[in-house]
């Protein structure tokens, strides 16, 4: 809990949290794995690309989920 006229930073560091994850983990994942299919495939970056941009399409999906569930919770505490 919050002082009494205190700043919390709780909320704020969940959504940071959250979103950054859904940035960092598909991203990095996709190298991986795109990276080592190239190389077994012998694709070069082709594998590598598909990964990536899939990774993408993951990450937007997660952020605007994560992003609407916290505005709706924002907009519930406020009514």
């Amino acid at each position: 809990m919050p002082r009494q006229g205190g700043i919390n930073w709780i909320p704020a560091l969940q959504i940071f949290s959250e979103v950054s994850t859904w940035i960092f983990m598909p991203i990095i994942l996709a190298l991986i794995a795109g990276k080592a299919l190239d190389r077994h495939f012998g694709t070069k970056p082709t594998l590598l690309l598909v990964s990536a941009g899939v990774a993408f399409l993951i990450s937007a999906y997660g952020i605007v989920k994560s992003v609407k569930k916290y505005a709706k919770k924002i907009k519930d505490k406020s009514l």
